[in-house]
């Protein structure tokens, strides 16, 4: 397994593609689709990665890599602004700034700077506190698990900066939680998701079975999955890889070599 890999989330959003609109309340479901895409989250994670590796404007890479591949699945107040000459942001806490965090905390070194980065890659647009909150939390999260940090210190932390209850399992939500598209009601199921879990496959098939936005709860859980792992599974790489154009492929490579 590649470790590290920001694959990982890319991976978990190209799995949940088919699941986002069509809830599969199981862990039981074929992990690999044809009809599997990749859509807004990964577009927008690899942005933010590039914009911290090459030192590029945050809001014109996001704006570039939009424009570049629309018809992704953008949120309607997100499109408006990418398609917008202007680049003030919109006061969101849409869980867009947790889906494309994972790339910062895979570039932190500590939990601070990690806490910073997430806040750099969502304030652009997701400029609410709860918006800002979502993102800084997945990348102390996927730094800490880079770094070695056990699960419960994962989950001490998280809670102790970011006041999310994340005192419930997967099993406990799986035929009552409902879709929504807010950080307050996704990235705390996308964390205990990882949480709950025993490899990244496991992480991804967790996210899926409990509904929702699927895509996006895969994604994030699947950025933290791949950093406390140690990579993505050889098989689930190569899917993810061939669901995407070339020049994706190139700027994940490119990450993995610059970490």
């Amino acid at each position: 397994m590649m470790k590290n890999s920001i694959l990982g989330a890319i991976a978990g959003d190209i799995i949940g593609s088919v699941y986002e609109f069509n809830n599969h309340r199981s862990k039981d479901f074929p992990l690999f689709n044809d009809r599997a895409k990749f859509t807004d989250d990964s577009v927008m994670t690899l942005a933010v990665a590039d914009a911290l590796t090459n030192g590029r404007d945050m809001a014109a890479t996001l704006k570039d890599y939009g424009r570049k591949y629309p018809n992704r699945g953008y949120g309607g107040r997100f499109y408006q602004w990418l398609v917008s000459p202007k680049n003030e942001a919109y006061n969101s806490f849409g869980n867009g700034s947790a889906m494309r965090a994972s790339a910062a905390g895979f570039m932190a070194g500590s939990v601070t700077q990690a806490s910073l980065l997430g806040r750099m890659s969502a304030e652009v647009t997701h400029n609410h506190p709860e918006g800002i909150k979502g993102a800084k939390a997945v990348s102390v999260a996927v730094f800490m698990a880079k770094a070695g940090h056990s699960k419960e210190e994962i989950r001490n932390v998280v809670t102790e900066l970011y006041d999310y209850d994340l005192n419930f399992t997967c099993d406990h939500i799986r035929y009552s939680y409902k879709f929504n598209e807010t950080c307050q009601e996704t990235v705390p199921q996308a964390l205990v998701a990882f949480l709950d879990s025993v490899s990244y496959e496991d992480t991804i098939r967790n996210a899926i079975s409990i509904g929702g936005d699927s895509d996006t709860i895969a994604c994030i859980a699947g950025g933290i999955a791949s950093a406390f792992y140690g990579g993505v599974p050889s098989q689930i790489r190569h899917y993810a890889l061939s669901k995407l154009t070339p020049e994706l492929v190139h700027k994940v490579i490119e990450f993995e070599n610059f970490r």
